[in-house]
């Protein structure tokens, strides 16, 4: 465990899109002895993500856009099939992932259920993401969706069965860890 942790040195090496810190910190090790290490952290704001479910139909509401790292990394055609999520833009949870899903897939949910907050990727990554799911039905779409065009937002509204998703998790089709969470979530608490 590290105790008696001190910052020495903070640069900012970049705030094009959000802040790439490089930090410098000593720490006294579980021996007693001082460490000093360098680590560059990425912090983009937290966000929050929500899987919309309808029992009735026993279906999910996902969406498919583009990711420019998933491309880099491997990803042929760089498009993911995710669960709807947003940065919290100084909002609190809720009210951005409600705004949130209206405007990626065009259904207004006025109830949302908080099911866990977690960091996603802790070792370069601040983000914290609040998990919430949510019940909709065919009365709750209000709008196409897609995201917003001011944010070059170009995003596919999915619905599909529930069990259609967790096979395509097996695939790999499904393969963003927030929407993988939150399908089995629903399957290991029954909710479908």
């Amino acid at each position: 465990m590290m105790n008696e942790l001190q910052v020495v040195k903070e640069e900012i090496l970049s705030d094009n899109w959000y802040t790439l810190k490089k930090v410098t910190y000593e720490y006294q090790d579980k021996d007693g002895s001082r460490q000093t290490q360098t680590r560059e952290a990425y912090d983009r704001g937290n966000g929050a993500t929500v899987l919309l479910y309808n029992k009735e139909q026993k279906s999910v509401v996902l969406t498919r856009q583009f990711r420019l790292p998933t491309f880099i990394n491997g990803n042929d055609t760089g498009m993911m099939i995710e669960a709807c999520a947003g940065l919290l833009d100084k909002d609190n949870p809720e009210d951005c992932i409600k705004r949130e899903t209206e405007e990626e897939t065009g259904y207004k949910i006025s109830e949302v259920q908080k099911i866990f907050k977690a960091y996603m990727s802790p070792g370069s990554v601040t983000e914290i993401l609040h998990f919430f799911i949510a019940e909709y039905t065919n009365e709750m779409k209000v709008a196409e969706g897609g995201g917003l065009q001011h944010e070059q937002e170009n995003i596919e509204v999915l619905e599909m069965p529930f069990e259609s998703a967790l096979i395509m998790i097996g695939t790999g089709e499904i393969n963003d860890a927030k929407t993988i969470l939150l399908l089995q979530y629903l399957k290991l608490h029954h909710v479908l």
